[in-house]
């Protein structure tokens, strides 16, 4: 069909028409829709070949329980009230350890930042330690602290203060030089330059460091729960796996994987809404 013959034709059925028969690369609403719908199509897959190979006997139960009985176990959770108890113990857990150790990295980080002196000092030490995997310092603090709650917190916060700590670092390095010229043309104070400056200028690398200080945070909950725990989601993966209840595993699994991807997606939106709040002087 000529352009010509486009044209008549798109005059006559109107606009509404034309978006309806717009291909979908032309489409901005429909290339909007499959763009949402895009992560979902590997994991819908997946879940359908799950529920293919328990219905036709390629996968054994005893193995990995249909879907189906998972969803069973997981109302059965609910209605329990096994699930909402241990789920906001493991919330608080996260939490708390979390908020500690992104304060104390933030501290931390800024320190190393602002004072070449302390980074001589402090840095090679910290980036030593930190080698250590977070299971490393187990029998160590259960020495200390034993099993209680101050070691899951312990060992959370020490997940979450490392990336916190060396992001904020980087954030503090990176102020543009433009900016510590018109610092020095206004005279400003350290603290107004902190505040003013370096601040705003770290904000995308401190975003990025805690959602990922949360990432650490959650995993090392759900092992710390693994090890050494009679409560949380963790505590349920094990008790399902001690009675060969798999069904109970696989459905603990889901809900640590569905709270994890929610603070994650939480988290990229409070970053998505600092950035639009910065100057445009301080974005990327």
């Amino acid at each position: 069909m000529s352009e010509t013959a486009i044209t008549v034709e798109s005059q006559r059925l109107g606009p509404a028409d034309v978006a309806h028969r717009a291909p979908l690369h032309r489409n901005p609403r429909l290339r909007a829709l499959a763009w949402r719908l895009a992560p979902w199509v590997l994991p819908a897959l997946l879940l359908a070949l799950w529920a293919a190979g328990s219905e036709r006997g390629w996968i054994a139960p005893q193995i990995l329980p249909p879907p189906a009985r998972v969803l069973d176990t997981f109302v059965d959770l609910e209605k329990s009230g096994d699930l909402a108890s241990n789920t906001l113990i493991s919330l608080q857990r996260v939490l708390l350890g979390f908020g500690a150790g992104t304060l104390l990295g933030f501290a931390l980080g800024a320190a190393l930042g602002l004072s070449r002196t302390v980074e001589a000092y402090v840095l090679p030490s910290f980036n030593a330690l930190v080698q250590i995997p977070v299971l490393g310092w187990l029998p160590f603090l259960l020495l200390l602290v034993g099993v209680g709650e101050p070691l899951k917190y312990i060992l959370i916060a020490h997940a979450a203060l490392v990336p916190v700590t060396l992001s904020t670092l980087q954030g503090f390095r990176q102020t543009p030089a433009t900016l510590d010229e018109v610092a020095r043309v206004f005279e400003y104070s350290g603290w107004q330059r902190i505040v003013y400056l370096v601040l705003p200028a770290a904000v995308p690398t401190l975003a990025t460091g805690v959602r990922l200080a949360f990432t650490k945070a959650w995993l090392a909950l759900v092992v710390v729960e693994l090890v050494a725990s009679s409560e949380g989601l963790g505590y349920l993966i094990v008790y399902g796996r001690q009675l060969f209840q798999l069904d109970l595993v696989m459905a603990s699994v889901v809900v640590v994987g569905a709270i994890g991807y929610a603070m994650n997606r939480l988290l990229d939106a409070l970053e998505a809404r600092l950035r639009r709040g910065q100057p445009s002087a301080f974005r990327e």
